[in-house]
């Protein structure tokens, strides 16, 4: 294995401290329905972490995604959300919502200005659903939310470019499934990628709509670790990319990150002398597969990475940092990624 420790941490590898207060205003207040929840939640005593879960596997449902659709969504990196169930959304209305949310982005944006629904726009929004992006067939399909600019040349029919995506999935979600009533679509996991403004409008709207919140959705070290192994375990045809760990450091009067990167063959050949339990992952593995990290870096370099943050993990089949970055790198396991990710909404939303 191959250590790189890595120099001063830049601005966008630290941990977002803040958001805008435009986002900030539509993740502020509790609707009835969070309420409702938060009620459950204090009625119910704290869920432990699983000690153990399934290595992710590629969906039998997963063929029926569209490849192009889901090309579009790998290797882009994707904002975090949990997302309380939607009251009254329907699928055979995704056009009119399309129409409903043009008109509200257009009027947030011309604050001011009467603005009818119908009226044409520089912008077009398009709902579609995401076939087969689900774990079981109870699953609700998931979703995809696209703002595209318009040409502006009258010739041209073609839509622009895509200015903004974002998507609502659940995947495995039997936990929370059992807990609402059919008035409720439970679509817990939202991805955004584009400007936060429009996240921020976009959520707005869903809010008002279906009387659902968002909050965002940071990432443990806890978390980052099971990940790290859960995705070191996957069976890959061919490794993309190094796997790779961001530890921060804190001190004054400016923080030091660093950057250990390992061969892929190397960290697999890790986990296999570690793992024990067929077709799972157990925490004692987990806890065993870390400290073997900790230990050789240690014995290179002297520094006890157990005293530090775990803040980015980067493997081949994806990467996630504790701010609420995630980017999927492999179709293979999207399934397996997108199921782990729908357990940390869930959790949080409980």
């Amino acid at each position: 294995m191959d250590p790189y420790v890595a120099s001063e941490s830049t601005p966008e590898l630290t941990p977002r401290q803040s958001t805008s207060s435009g986002l900030k205003d539509y993740l502020i207040g509790a609707t009835p329905l969070q309420k409702r929840l938060e009620s459950v939640r204090k009625q119910t005593s704290f869920v432990p972490t699983p000690p153990q879960r399934k290595i992710p596997q590629c969906s039998q449902l997963q063929e029926d995604i569209d490849s192009q659709k889901v090309a579009f969504l790998l290797h882009k990196q994707w904002t975090l959300y949990s997302v309380t169930p939607l009251y009254k959304f329907s699928y055979n209305n995704l056009k009119e919502y399309s129409k409903l949310l043009n008109a509200f982005i257009a009027a947030e944006k011309q604050k001011g200005l009467a603005v009818e629904v119908g009226e044409d726009f520089n912008i077009k929004v398009i709902f579609s659903t995401l076939l087969g992006m689900k774990g079981t067939q109870r699953d609700p399909e998931a979703f995809l939310v696209q703002i595209l600019s318009k040409s502006q040349m009258p010739s041209e029919n073609r839509e622009g470019k895509v200015l903004w995506t974002g998507w609502f999935c659940c995947v495995f979600g039997d936990n929370l499934l059992e807990t609402v009533s059919q008035d409720f679509t439970c679509l817990p996991l939202f991805l955004a990628n584009g400007a936060e403004s429009n996240t921020a409008i976009i959520g707005t709207w869903f809010q008002k709509t279906f009387d659902c919140y968002f909050s965002p959705l940071a990432i443990s070290a806890f978390n980052l670790s099971w990940m790290a192994a859960m995705w070191t375990a996957c069976q890959m045809d061919c490794y993309m990319a190094t796997t790779e760990f961001l530890w921060s450091v804190p001190c004054s009067p400016q923080s030091l990150d660093i950057s250990y990167a390992i061969h892929p063959e190397d960290a697999k050949a890790l986990w296999d002398s570690v793992h024990k339990t067929p077709g799972e992952v157990t925490q004692e593995e987990v806890d065993l597969f870390m400290d073997c990290l900790y230990s050789h870096f240690h014995r290179h370099f002297k520094i006890h990475l157990s005293a530090t943050r775990l803040v980015r993990v980067s493997t081949s089949v994806a990467s996630a940092h504790t701010d609420g970055k995630v980017k999927i790198l492999c179709h293979k396991y999207l399934i397996g990624v997108l199921a782990y990710l729908t357990e940390l909404a869930i959790f949080q939303i409980e």
